[in-house]
Parts: C-alpha cells; sequence; structure tokens
C-alpha cells in the first residue's frame, strides 16, 4: 500500500484521514487526496504524508546548513540577527498561526515553510546573483529553483530514490515561488499562506535587524508609514515607552497587525469566491492578500529597506567581498575538478563541470565558503 492509493487506508492512516475531517476546511489539502510521490513508498504507521515531508526536511544536511547562512547581515556584524534558520522558523510559526485560523493542513503548511529557503547559497543574495552570473550559460541560478534540485536530487539519505522523494503537493508549492516554472490557476491555500508569511517576517525581522545593528536608526522610521501606524497603535495602550521597549512594542505590532489583516482579507475573499473545496481555490484569483492599505505601506516599507539597509555602504562592501570570493572559487573549481570532493567530481561528466560547481558552491555555508577561499589562495597571497 502507498500514499497514492488512498482508498485502502491502515488503522493509523485513517485516523489521520478521520481527524482532518473534522479539523480541516474542505478547502484544505487533506492528507487522503494527496497526489503522492514520484517514487511510491509504504504507508507509514503513524505519520501523514505531509508530516513526512516535514521530518525528512529538517533531517535534511541542506536545512542544517542554513544555521550559517545569513539572510541580510555576516556575522562580522555581530550574532543577533537572523540566519536564514532562524529566518525559516519564524516563517514557519507565522504561517502556521495562519493555517490554523483558516483551518488549512498545518503539516503541509510547515513543510512548505521549512523548505522554501533551502535552496539559498552563502552570503544571501549576494551569493545568488553571483552564482546566477556564473551560470548564464547553463541556464542561471536561482534558490527557488535550487531548492527543488536540492530535495529532488541533491540530497542522498535514502538507498531507495535520489533527494528527500516529498510529497507532490510541497514540490508543486515550491515549483510556485519559481517564476518561469508558474502554472494556469491559483496554488493551494497552504502554499499561499506560506508566502504570506514569508513577506510579514522578512519586512518586520530585517527593520528589526538593521536597528540593532546600527544600520538605521528609530527615528528614520518614524517617516515610514507602516512603522508610524504600528507605533501609533502601540502607543494607545502604552503611551509613556520609549527607546528599546517602544522598538519591541512595534516590532510585536506589525505581525500582529499583518496577520489579523491577512486573516480577514482572506476569510472574506474565500466567502466572497465561494470556494468550498482545493478545485475552486485553483480556480480562484489568489486569496491570502494583505488589504490595499497595508500591501502600499509595506512596498513603501521595502522601498525604505532597500535604500537605507540593503544599499547601507558596509552591506555592499560586505556584498562586493563575497561575491569576489565566490568568483575566485567558481573559476578554481572549473579549472582544477580534483580540488572538489569525489561525490561531486563523479558528477561532472553527467551534469556539467559549471553546474556542478554551482552545486557545490551553493550548498556551502557562509562560514565554510571563507574557509574554503583561505584554503585555496591564501597560500599564494603570503607574499
Amino acid at each position: 500500500m502507498t500514499e497514492s492509493s488512498s482508498n485502502a487506508q491502515s488503522t493509523v492512516s485513517q485516523l489521520i484521514v478521520d481527524r482532518e475531517a473534522c479539523l480541516l476546511a474542505p478547502y484544505a489539502m487533506h492528507s487522503a487526496d494527496t497526489s503522492g510521490r514520484r517514487y511510491p513508498e509504504a504507508l507509514h504507521r503513524y505519520r501523514g504524508p505531509f508530516q513526512r515531508d516535514r521530518d525528512r526536511i529538517i533531517h535534511s544536511a541542506a536545512y542544517r546548513r542554513l544555521a550559517h547562512k545569513t539572510q541580510v547581515f555576516t556575522g562580522e556584524m555581530g550574532d543577533y540577527h537572523r540566519t536564514r534558520l532562524t529566518h525559516t522558523q519564524e516563517v514557519a510559526s507565522i504561517a502556521r498561526s495562519l493555517g490554523r485560523a483558516l483551518r488549512l493542513n498545518e503539516d503541509l503548511i510547515e513543510a512548505l515553510a521549512l523548505a522554501h529557503d533551502i535552496g539559498h547559497p552563502p552570503f544571501g543574495h549576494a551569493g545568488q546573483d553571483t552564482l546566477d552570473k556564473c551560470l548564464a550559460e547553463e541556464g542561471g541560478f536561482n534558490h527557488n529553483r535550487q531548492a527543488l534540485r536540492i530535495v529532488e536530487y541533491l540530497e542522498t539519505r535514502y538507498p531507495n530514490f535520489p533527494g528527500l522523494n516529498l510529497s507532490r503537493e510541497v514540490l508543486a508549492g515550491q515549483a510556485t515561488r519559481v517564476r518561469d516554472a508558474r502554472r494556469g490557476g491559483s496554488p493551494l491555500l497552504e502554499v499561499q499562506v506560506v508566502d504570506a508569511a514569508d513577506s510579514v517576517a522578512y519586512n518586520t525581522h530585517d527593520v528589526d535587524d538593521a536597528l540593532e545593528v546600527g544600520l538605521i536608526e528609530l527615528r528614520q522610521l518614524f517617516k515610514v508609514p507602516l512603522w508610524s501606524a504600528a507605533q501609533r497603535r502601540v502607543r494607545k495602550s502604552y503611551q509613556d515607552i520609549a527607546g528599546d521597549e517602544l522598538k519591541r512594542a512595534v516590532l510585536h505590532e506589525l505581525i500582529e497587525w499583518q496577520v489579523s489583516d491577512l486573516l480577514e482579507q482572506t476569510s472574506r475573499a474565500i466567502s466572497s469566491h465561494g470556494v468550498d473545496s482545493v478545485a475552486a481555490v485553483n480556480k480562484s484569483p489568489r486569496l491570502v492578500r494583505a488589504s490595499s492599505p497595508i500591501a502600499e505601506q509595506k512596498r513603501e516599507m521595502e522601498t525604505f529597506l532597500h535604500a537605507h539597509v540593503y544599499r547601507h555602504p558596509l552591506v555592499l562592501d560586505m556584498r562586493r567581498e563575497a561575491q569576489g570570493y565566490l568568483c575566485e572559487m567558481f573559476e578554481r573549481y572549473s579549472v582544477e575538478m580534483r580540488l572538489l570532493p569525489a561525490w561531486f567530481q563523479s558528477r561532472c561528466a553527467r551534469e556539467g563541470v559549471a553546474r556542478t560547481v554551482g552545486d557545490y558552491l551553493g550548498g556551502m555555508t557562509d562560514r565554510f565558503a571563507l574557509q574554503e577561499h583561505a584554503r585555496l589562495f591564501k597560500p599564494f597571497n603570503r607574499h
């Protein structure tokens, strides 16, 4: 009996099906309706298909490496700011809160959230831009597409199949994040919820990190509409707080306010479009969306972050240094393939040298990339 055959359920599997039938909305993705996996597997005795997806992602090497991959700032600027792992956990937390309130499949939501950034290379978007240029003649490099490559092929944890053999729902959800792989119709509501949670998390937490490392000051945010509106909301309950207390309260309010807005708007959209099934979700426009006022204020916040944080001279200096390191390593590995680990050397003939080098560099953490660069080039720079 496989996960793609939902007619005959084991006793424990039937308990999962019955539980979801009681708890989940008809427009949620139920485990009983999964399309299964590319490589059929026997049903698990006590875990549903999306629970297994979540567990496989958590136990993957690529997921663990997120702990040492930066979001915006490098470790040289302190240890308070987010890594890709902490960002991923925060996205999962927000997404699960949204999903529970909307009666969606939380196991599927968590699996999607935990996998959404798993394809990021070292040094954040600077690393992605560099590898995209290095691989321009091979189709480029995109972290969303790389996440699929990792879970479908690069992870080697099981003897019976390559990759993690995740459910088709998780793979399809990740594919919606790849611009040139999108298909007609809206994705599952669980997918839409993770996308919305990602937006809430990175806007709010990039502000928090930038304040902590001193790239911006609190007074600069008073002119940013989303921040100033959240601050006014805080002041209604706490009139006398200031400084760090005010900052923390506003950051909390930003998340609470945006999540509440998403729930209100989504519930209204589900009702107005008469959505009562997964098929109806697919035929509807995107349902998980912020209200127009908050959406506009979020765009203004992103403009502020781009101008004052992502383009800050210190960030740009770190970006240039990191990009230089990756370029040098890409060129060196491409010429001297013997420097690659044996498993990657064996793949060069089949995958091509450039793509194989890109896979190796893309899987590195920031710390390991710096160590490898020193190992490869420091001996040549002694004099």
